[in-house]
């Protein structure tokens, strides 16, 4: 008989379902028009009832299978009964029959943290700007990302009537990312993607530091990590304190998965173990190639100013 798959693969192609069912519920949000807006701490950090529904719907959906598994979402909730009608118990049959990389054959579910952004891009969310917005799962072992799962519920949004909304784009480390086309950003050209709503002098010194042909300014960083592995921009910088650890760590596995690399500002790897500061305080480096080039032209005043 047929080995059962390894309990990586089988939370992955969980959380493959259950981001799907996440995008579902952004969407149903959004149409009935009543999007239950909350400022947490100002004008840019907002909550939503979609970030409320959706990290009950992923956390239950996924500590109901997984027991055993940390689940850190953004979201500080109270620990209310979940609704059944949240609850996704289906998985990708696709993701089941790969056959799990040797090194994490035998991780054990005590030893997985999933780090999970319900909805990325929220200001922007509220805003209509819907390409913008991703629900992220990360999955991490022995502190490192191995697996994430990254729901855009709006691609294809501006494609018209007929068009299939929405993605999900998923990896493995030692396995490859999936999902999306891997393109690479043309060649010699610097194309930066940074923060839309979280600007100061700071970021804007870091950027010029790298004398750019063209800067993107777009919400989420599942978005701008899209952009990456899409071949829309060459480099992802931010210059600033502000992004967390759920925020980054699906598409850093992604990223990684077919051979990108995100740091810190300083380049430092991000840790995501259970007891790691959620802060990502010294910023984000991220490319898919070329990461040398841009890392050697952070400036050092920006380095000094931003202490991981």
């Amino acid at each position: 008989s047929m080995a059962s798959p390894a309990l990586l693969m089988r939370v992955v192609a969980s959380a493959y379902s259950v981001a799907e069912k996440a995008a579902t519920i952004v969407r149903n949000v959004m149409s009935g028009g009543d999007l239950g807006i909350v400022e947490k701490a100002g004008p840019n950090d907002l909550q939503t009832k979609a970030d409320r529904l959706v990290q009950m719907s992923i956390c239950a959906s996924l500590a109901r299978k997984f027991p055993k598994v940390t689940i850190i979402g953004e979201e500080d909730l109270p620990a209310d009964d979940v609704t059944e009608d949240l609850i996704e118990d289906g998985h990708c049959e696709e993701i089941l029959k790969k056959p799990c990389p040797a090194q994490y054959a035998g991780i054990k579910e005590e030893e997985l943290v999933i780090w999970v952004d319900p909805l990325d891009g929220t200001k922007e969310y509220t805003e209509g700007l819907l390409d913008h917005v991703t629900v992220l799962i990360g999955i991490a072992y022995g502190g490192k990302a191995i697996a994430g799962v990254i729901n855009q519920p709006y691609y294809n949004y501006e494609a018209g009537a007929n068009a299939v909304l929405g993605r999900t784009i998923w990896g493995v480390l030692g396995m490859g990312a999936f999902g999306f086309q891997l393109t690479e950003a043309p060649a010699g050209k610097h194309i930066v993607i940074t923060t839309r709503s979280h600007s100061n002098a700071l970021v804007n010194e870091c950027i010029s530091a790298l004398n750019p042909d063209h800067v993107i300014r777009v919400g989420g960083a599942g978005n701008k990590i899209i952009q990456l592995i899409e071949g829309k921009a060459s480099a992802y910088v931010f210059a600033s304190p502000g992004c967390k650890k759920w925020d980054t760590c699906a598409p850093e596995a992604i990223l990684h998965a077919v051979g990108g690399k995100i740091t810190d500002i300083r380049g430092n790897s991000f840790q995501y173990n259970k007891e790691v500061k959620h802060m990502n305080s010294a910023g984000v480096l991220a490319t898919l190639r070329n990461y040398d080039y841009y890392a050697s032209r952070i400036p050092k005043t920006v380095k000094e100013t931003l202490v991981p």
